[in-house]
């Protein structure tokens, strides 16, 4: 069984949100071993120059980077990454399974991800030029990745 680990920056705090995970969390348990790791947040100053912001990328990254082994398939959720279909989605998630080593996602904080861990990425994924709350991209990453079990196994699920 796959075993996929999910890295995000920052810990939910709302209720809904939480409960949304949890509930893509016990539907994934049926197509791999989903794990999830939090890692701490750098508060950010208001005005943040761009040096600061980089330092605040920094410390998240190397937290990050301290979770990732050295054969994990790494992908990277960027919004400058490769945009795809939800089939798409799908048939790389089959071609990730067929390589036996672990998959890893990676949710940067607020401010994006480091360019160390950018650079450890073996693919970088968008899932729109939008930007979303990392709290929301959480819930939308699980269910696409839940669909994408679903399409991989020829299962009915709503278009």
């Amino acid at each position: 069984m796959l075993h996929i680990m999910l890295i995000a920056v920052g810990k939910i705090k709302e209720k809904f949100f939480r409960e949304a995970v949890d509930e893509y969390a016990k539907r994934l348990s049926r197509y791999c071993r989903l794990e999830i790791a939090e890692v701490a947040d750098e508060k950010t100053p208001e005005d943040a120059s761009d040096a600061q912001a980089a330092a605040v990328k920094d410390k998240e990254g190397e937290r990050i980077l301290a979770k990732i082994k050295e054969n994990d398939t790494v992908v990277a959720l960027d919004i400058a990454g490769k945009q795809k279909s939800s089939e798409a989605f799908a048939e790389d998630i089959g071609r990730w399974q067929m390589d036996g080593s672990r998959l890893v996602f990676v949710i940067g904080g607020s401010l994006g991800l480091s360019q160390a861990v950018l650079r450890r990425a073996d693919a970088r994924l968008s899932f729109s030029p939008m930007t979303f709350p990392h709290q929301l991209m959480r819930v939308i990453f699980l269910e696409q990745l839940y669909r994408g079990f679903r399409i991989l196994k020829g299962e009915p699920y709503h278009k």
